[in-house]
């Protein structure tokens, strides 16, 4: 009896510590199979810094549909995550549709801030409904609020990949958003232009879009001509250029000051167009017009990096679809047609920069052939297995019929192009062993570790305009439809300048258990019955021995 008492009070002291001791020490253990709870170094480093309150307002509350639920309960455990290294870190769950008597003004205001809602269809006993929820999160810090989205919407993407593409995405989202409002010092992104390149209006959605990470100003390369030292010198004050869409040839000098920048650390990302052809070039009397090459005096520039943009047309099966009329006057339609020399591009999945994306539509793209060098060729985005080649000059044509008419799919069979090419090692100077054009001050013939992103098709980046007004980078506002081009670029551009490694949190990977509808449809009566029935069967069963036993013992 002693030694039951005994064991009895070392056991109460043994508790009385351990409860003790977890006042003062807090562990969580993360027993996923694919660690998702475990936060990357990256990540941990970022929210670190926070000495004060972060609020992060998640805007998933209230009556959600189910694949809703799963988002709202991994984005809760992810934040519970992020609260546990860095007590700053406060979030809360609201519903914005709460206010039932204001619904369509509250709409208004959360679609005036940027934040788009997602029409859900939700399927209940054959009954079909649609619900409106706004994936959002507000991440607020001091003066500064960062808006982040949950959900990652795919091309064709069922309701399991949805809610695994959206949940995949939650680490880097929330840390992306924490490192935007504690930024203090943003690097420079130089916008080149005098050669040509699309004007401010095409290429506003991407410029306001990373305004939250860099600073950027425009550097004009007419002044190449006068003063090629300032120029380079004025460059070099920036960490990266965009050539975006140039349509005028380089010059020996102007292509000498970008070799100069680049070999001496400067990254940058090509936006080519290697044939001299718009969509907006057929809307005349006959509908066609010639696709011609265009000269911009880049292929040995280009050569000595390693890529060759060839002077063709990508012709494609897995196509995007313009829209355009038929018929005169009154009698006119306006309908969609596949259009093949307007490529639906689908990543790979295989590197930080195309991890998870919606498809990108490119326009009059380029293949692009990888040469042999010394640097490292990663090809981020190719045309489908089934497409081909068409060479220039060529005449396109809008022809209703033609457009109508299934093409020959035997002769698709040139696909697999490279179309954006990530070049990345100690670059040598395309200039290299050869007379150079202008005299700079401590050139360089060999550069240090170092990347460039080489994409054959200048519209990639151009955002539609409506009313002189620029519309969202990726949304065609002739069919309605949005594709994956803003968050690619943003990606390239933020790999290229990120030293921190945050963009290599989009690598990891994440597989959410969902149940499967069918099967739950199929065997709902069954399990009902599994879950209702036998419970209270088991009850009666019990009770009905428990009086038989109670009778035979006591006689009553």
């Amino acid at each position: 009896m002693k030694k039951n008492a005994i064991g009895v009070v070392a056991a109460l002291i043994v508790l009385l510590i351990i409860n003790f001791a977890s006042g003062w020490v807090y562990t969580r253990f993360d027993l996923t199979e694919d660690q998702r709870y475990t936060l990357s170094q990256e990540a941990l480093n970022t929210v670190e810094k926070f000495e004060q309150p972060v609020i992060v307002d998640v805007l998933l509350e209230g009556n959600l549909p189910p694949e809703f639920l799963r988002l709202k309960t991994e984005t809760r455990q992810l934040l519970e995550e992020f609260a546990s290294k860095n007590n700053n870190i406060k979030f809360n769950f609201v519903d914005p549709l709460e206010d039932a008597e204001n619904i369509e003004g509250t709409l208004t205001d959360l679609q005036a801030l940027g934040l788009k809602p997602a029409q859900v269809t939700v399927e209940d006993n054959g009954k079909v409904s649609q619900e409106i929820v706004f994936p959002w999160a507000m991440v607020n810090y001091k003066n500064k609020t960062v808006k982040v989205p949950l959900l990652k919407n795919k091309l064709g993407a069922s309701t399991e990949d949805r809610v695994n593409n959206s949940v995949q995405n939650l680490e880097y989202a929330f840390t992306d958003a924490f490192a935007k409002v504690n930024l203090t010092e943003k690097k420079r992104v130089a916008i080149l232009k005098g050669n040509g390149e699309l004007d401010d209006i095409y290429l506003a959605d991407f410029l306001t879009s990373i305004r939250e990470y860099y600073n950027i100003g425009a550097i004009t390369l007419d002044s190449v001509a006068n003063n090629p030292q300032g120029t380079l010198d004025q460059l070099k004050e920036f960490d990266l250029a965009l050539i975006a869409k140039p349509t005028e040839a380089f010059t020996d000098a102007e292509k000498y000051v970008l070799d100069q920048y680049i070999v001496n650390g400067g990254k940058s990302m090509w936006l080519i167009d290697q044939v001299n052809m718009e969509l907006d070039s057929l809307l005349n009397q006959s509908g066609t017009a010639m696709a011609l090459p265009r000269d911009l005096n880049l292929t040995d520039f280009f050569f000595k990096y390693g890529v060759r943009i060839n002077s063709n047309l990508v012709n494609d099966m897995y196509f995007t679809q313009i829209v355009i009329a038929l018929g005169e006057g009154n009698d006119s339609q306006y309908n969609p047609v596949p259009w093949y020399y307007h490529p639906m591009v689908f990543s790979k999945n295989d590197h930080p920069i195309n991890n998870n994306l919606e498809a990108i539509r490119f326009q009059f793209a380029n293949s692009i052939d990888i040469l042999d060098n010394s640097n490292k060729k990663t090809i981020l985005l190719s045309s489908s297995p089934l497409s081909k080649l068409d060479g220039t000059p060529k005449q396109i044509s809008l022809d209703p019929i033609a457009l109508n008419t299934p093409p020959d799919k035997e002769r698709y069979n040139k696909g697999n192009n490279p179309l954006a090419v990530l070049i990345t090692g100690k670059f040598t100077s395309a200039f290299a062993n050869r007379v150079k054009p202008v005299a700079l001050k401590g050139s360089l013939e060999q550069g240090q570790e170092n990347a460039m992103l080489v994409i054959s098709d200048g519209d990639i980046i151009r955002n539609q305009v409506r009313n002189n007004r620029p519309l969202e980078l990726g949304y065609d506002k002739w069919t309605n439809n949005y594709y994956g081009n803003k968050e690619f670029l943003i990606n390239a551009l933020n790999y290229l300048l990120d030293e921190k490694g945050l963009i290599n949190i989009r690598n990891k990977k994440v597989a959410v258990p969902l149940m499967d509808a069918k099967k739950i449809a199929d065997q709902k009566s069954y399990w009902q019955l599994i879950n209702i029935g036998l419970p209270v069967g088991l009850t009666l069963l019990f009770g009905a021995f428990f009086n038989y036993f109670r009778k035979r013992k006591y006689g009553a």
